[in-house]
């Protein structure tokens, strides 16, 4: 399967020059504990790095540092892993693994932002394969009862 049809698709994002608290109120407002961090390019959002809450945390709030004054820029995660809408779920589950990271921005053939993934989709996805593979002892013996009647 293509990890592009199970990533999320409404991707929360934010640009580099914008400010840790601006970043951070982008998170409360949509949910989530990540941004990508994106420029724009033409048409396209192009993934730079990515902004978890905890690089917020760390970086800012336990140094007691001025999340106003600082650039997401300045603190994000710019060695970005990405994954091809095409590429398959097993592979970028490896990558995942190798690099230990948790979320990973998923692109189109233009290199613009089409989604993410993260590890919590891809718990779901593969708890769905397992019943489903759970279920074909059951359809097995359903069909071997029909065949003998």
């Amino acid at each position: 399967m293509r990890i592009g049809e199970i990533c999320t698709v409404h991707t929360s994002y934010c640009k580099g020059d914008e400010t840790v608290q601006a970043a951070a109120l982008l998170m409360r407002q949509h949910h989530v504990g990540d941004l990508v961090v994106v420029e724009q390019r033409q048409e396209e959002r192009i993934p730079v790095g990515i902004l978890t809450d905890r690089d917020i945390v760390v970086s800012v709030i336990a140094l007691g540092l001025d999340p106003a004054s600082l650039l997401v820029g300045d603190i994000m995660s710019a060695d970005l892993l990405t994954a091809s809408e095409d590429d398959d779920v097993y592979e970028t589950i490896e990558r995942m693994r190798l690099r230990g990271i948790r979320r990973v921005p998923v692109v189109n053939n233009a290199g613009g932002l089409a989604g993410i993934v993260s590890v919590d989709d891809l718990l779901e996805f593969l708890a769905e394969e397992m019943g489903e593979l759970s279920r074909i002892s059951a359809h097995q013996q359903s069909h071997e009862k029909r065949a003998r009647q």
